[in-house]
């Protein structure tokens, strides 16, 4: 019988593993025969997210240029590197534009056609457009994946889950949420993907409490503004008439910050890793009693994004700085992170308070900020978002993006710690993968209409009186209330909490989990294991509901291409499994 792989999911993860397959069979498969299995109710290769059914009117996040689903030389990946079109020259557009998300999607489509036909005679792939239920059978025998509708399993020598982002059951407080609008003819929209979620019971110009301001609430105010028919003229925001009023508020009160506009425009990148590296990775990994990540590792964090900020500040504005590189590297070196002596060398060789690196300040930039109303509010958040605007488009500032390559270094050697909680993800995101500038300046444009409202930080959720209640720490002791609440941010399935129901069963089986729910791999190839830690012979997984998660499905073009790197390994394991076991 022919060799059969089944990938359970049809997005960029398994168009990856095809590519890679694809590039690695001749070296390591010959020309054997080989079944490849998809499972996804969606399309392959765009998959649920990049699916090309969806609003004209959503962005990708990412620059074109950087957006990739290729090899080249920046890429240490073992096997072949196969050079590629990245989405800008794919689409011929400007490299600094953000695609919409259509697009993405017939790119991904693209390349995963491409990628199949690269394939080797023999090889072929079959797309089934149903879920997975089950994953059944032994370790040392073929496994059984039970599809929907379907009344005999795929068999399959090897199964590897790519699902992508999940859908997540509700937790305590939003299934509290959710039986008091019921109660009460309210309206709660729990987390959700945005493209997904029906936003038709939001009524044009009702009030509606938003908790999220992240990317999920920018994908919001699009489909309730433009997608209801305002438009933009110049800096000025149209209403159509059909828009609710949107009260946005969120842990820190703030969106996160803009993409940045600029290129690096010459010079020495800072050399990173440097104090957060392979070693010091390894040395984590070997501690007997394991390390604490407040203790251990953040400080280490600290420190390589200070080196690359400094770096960059000394070497291209060093009329801002009073000290010499080379005096102030070797001092920086020998302080201790977070010690007070580096506090006080940093602002001994950095005057301007502006040009140094606060970290701890960045993740509360509305700490200690009070209004006495919310019109004062309003005024002050407009403020602080244009000023983000303005330094994040000035090179003057080109620090900034230094720490940006850091924080991509930092995340690459950080996915070998394997799940280190949520506290991290959402700091890099809300750091380096904000908006895109214009989405900003749209933001500013709504709240001078009054289409968006700010709440400020701290933003908690009440009930009583037939509505919801929101209050924030940035202006006491006043609240609003609304007959609607939006949960701006994507669902956090864990596997105990997941809808897909196939890896509900695997937890119910005993799958290794960490503490906070992901899907326990083996770093070196994605393998899944048991609660013993033993990594599955013939299960793997990829993807964010697993411990070695990437910041994303897609390679990004540059020195950090995690999830390359994460899909070659498992495409060179499982072929390699395909050539032992062949006659």
């Amino acid at each position: 019988m022919t060799p059969a792989l089944v990938i359970v999911g049809a997005g960029p993860r398994a168009t990856g593993l095809i590519e890679r397959i694809a590039a690695n069979a001749p070296s390591l498969y010959g020309g054997s025969r080989l079944d490849i299995h998809l499972v996804d109710p969606y399309p392959p290769g765009p998959g649920r997210i990049w699916r090309e059914e969806q609003s004209p009117l959503l962005w990708m996040n990412s620059h074109a240029r950087d957006v990739t689903m290729f090899t080249d030389d920046t890429v240490e990946v073992a096997g072949p590197v196969l050079p590629g079109p990245a989405l800008h020259e794919w689409a011929g557009v400007d490299g600094e534009a953000f695609a919409g998300r259509r697009r993405q999607g017939a790119y991904l489509r693209w390349v995963y056609e491409k990628s199949v036909a690269a394939l080797p005679p023999g090889i072929a792939v079959h797309h089934h457009p149903r879920r997975a239920l089950r994953l059944t059978g032994p370790p040392g025998a073929p496994q059984e994946v039970w599809l929907e509708g379907v009344d005999h399993p795929l068999s399959a020598d090897l199964v590897i889950l790519a699902q992508g982002h999940l859908d997540a059951e509700l937790d305590d407080e939003q299934r509290h949420l959710r039986r008091y609008a019921r109660r009460h003819g309210l309206v709660h929209l729990p987390p959700d993907f945005t493209a997904d979620t029906d936003l038709s019971a939001l009524e044009g110009g009702e009030p509606v409490l938003v908790r999220g301001f992240g990317l999920a609430f920018v994908d919001l105010m699009v489909l309730l503004t433009e997608g209801r028919g305002g438009r933009y003229e110049g800096d000025t925001y149209v209403p159509s008439g059909r828009e609710p009023v949107l009260y946005v508020g969120s842990r820190r009160g703030v969106p996160y910050h803009s993409k940045i506009g600029y290129t690096w425009d010459g010079g020495e990148r800072p050399p990173l890793p440097r104090y957060l590296g392979p070693a010091q990775i390894d040395e984590l990994l070997a501690r007997p009693d394991g390390y604490d990540f407040a203790r251990d590792v953040w400080p280490l964090i600290e420190k390589e994004l200070g080196f690359a900020h400094y770096h960059r500040l000394f070497a291209a504005h060093p009329e801002r700085t009073a000290t010499a590189w080379r005096d102030f590297d070797e001092k920086y070196a020998a302080c201790p992170p977070g010690s007070p002596e580096l506090a006080v060398l940093v602002s001994s060789a950095v005057p301007d308070p502006a040009d140094r690196l606060d970290l701890t300040a960045l993740d509360h930039p509305l700490d200690g900020v009070r209004h006495t109303s919310y019109e004062g509010l309003q005024e002050g958040l407009r403020a602080y978002i244009t000023a983000d605007l303005a330094r994040r488009h000035d090179p003057a500032h080109s620090a900034d993006l230094a720490v940006f390559l850091g924080l991509l270094s930092v995340y690459g050697q950080l996915v070998r710690l394997g799940d280190i909680g949520p506290w991290w993800h959402g700091y890099f995101s809300y750091l380096a993968s904000g908006p895109p500038g214009p989405r900003l300046r749209q933001l500013l444009a709504l709240s001078r209409a009054g289409v968006v409202r700010f709440l400020g930080a701290g933003m908690t959720v009440e009930t009583g009186g037939g509505v919801f209640r929101a209050r924030g720490a940035t202006v006491p002791g006043a609240s609003v209330e609304a007959r609607a609440l939006v949960e701006a941010r994507l669902p956090q399935p864990t596997l105990a909490r997941t809808r897909d129901p196939l890896l509900r069963a695997l937890h119910a089986e005993g799958v290794a989990e960490t503490p906070d729910g992901l899907l326990s791999v083996d770093p070196a190839d994605g393998r899944v294991r048991d609660r013993s830690g033993t990594p599955h012979p013939r299960r793997f997984a990829l993807g964010p509901h697993t411990d070695a998660r990437g910041a994303g499905a897609a390679p990004r073009r540059g020195p950090t291409p995690r999830s390359s790197r994460h899909t070659s390994a498992t495409a060179r394991a499982v072929l390699a499994f395909f050539a032992e076991a062949a006659p």
